[in-house]
């Protein structure tokens, strides 16, 4: 009797390709994205800092309003209102002040940057680039932060012309610069958000602008807070404005009042307003680093 042998059967392959290369085929390909690491990340913030910082360079009217208008109010409360409100002591009070507002007021190069960025479809373009979509957001806090050491050099400068000093050492003065500059950071994310938010630069300067200008003037960054009527001394004593421009007052060996016979009132953020300044800094990025973020993601749709 024969025995035939089974022969192993092969798969049969109609269109010359093995099974499971079509199977792989028809499975959907799933885009390779880069792995973002550390320095990778720290590149493409780098790299939009330093896209934004150029574009303020190529256009240099965007730093008139980072130079003139801290000028402006330096001179206009110096020799308009200063007589009035206490002369040369009142010009040593007013520069912290105008040191504040003027990092406040950064916040909204943030949100016209970028909201003129998401009108014409930058933000997207950078969307769909294999890059970290934080950095876009961060590159343009970073590089409004770094006008703002220009804001502060020039203020300087000009309050040196009208008779400021600065009366502290060397690293004083440093820190209340640094305190000035992560507090502007911080606020700039307030700007980040609008920005992205209302989809214009008009729109996000008008909104920015009706938060800004009475949470800057119900302060004593200008005037004495205790001159102030009841609800709003006690809202411009715990107002963290307030607290940074003392700070930043002590730190240049300033008075914190225009006049010895003004006392200014005291509490817990009066007392420590340097430790004060840092915390609500870092509350503000912890509340809208990732509500500015998920706006962001939102906004590609």
């Amino acid at each position: 009797m024969t025995v035939h042998r089974a022969e192993p059967r092969t798969p049969v392959n109609t269109g010359g390709e093995p099974r499971h290369a079509r199977r792989a085929a028809s499975e959907p390909t799933i885009p390779s994205m880069r792995p973002q690491n550390v320095r990778s990340f720290l590149v493409d913030c780098l790299t939009m800092t330093q896209r934004n910082l150029l574009t303020i360079l190529r256009v240099p009217q965007l730093l008139l309003g980072a130079t003139v208008q801290p000028l402006m109010f330096v001179l206009l409360f110096s020799y308009v209102f200063g007589g009035a409100l206490g002369g040369p002591t009142y010009r040593e009070f007013l520069m912290g002040g105008i040191f504040t507002q003027t990092v406040v007021f950064s916040a909204a190069f943030t949100a016209i940057g970028l909201a003129t960025d998401s009108k014409e479809g930058i933000v997207d373009r950078f969307h769909s680039l294999p890059m970290s979509r934080v950095s876009i957001v961060l590159g343009r806090t970073l590089s409004d932060t770094l006008v703002s050491v220009v804001s502060i050099a020039v203020m300087i400068s000009a309050g040196y012309a009208v008779g400021w000093r600065i009366r502290s050492s060397v690293v004083d003065a440093l820190g209340a610069v640094l305190l000035l500059m992560f507090f502007g950071f911080a606020m700039s994310w307030l700007g980040a958000v609008v920005g992205l938010v209302a989809g214009t630069a008009e729109s996000a300067q008008s909104a920015l602008m009706i938060v800004l200008f009475p949470i800057t003037f119900i302060s004593s960054a200008f005037i004495p807070s205790s001159t102030l009527p009841g609800p709003l001394r006690a809202f411009a004593q715990w107002n963290p404005i307030t607290s940074v421009a003392r700070s930043t007052r002590e730190a240049f060996g300033n008075p914190v009042s225009p006049s010895p016979a003004v006392r200014e009132p005291i509490n817990w953020a009066s007392t420590h307003p340097t430790i004060y300044s840092i915390l609500v800094s870092v509350l503000v990025l912890v509340a809208l680093v990732p509500v500015a973020l998920r706006v962001s993601r939102s906004s590609d749709g």
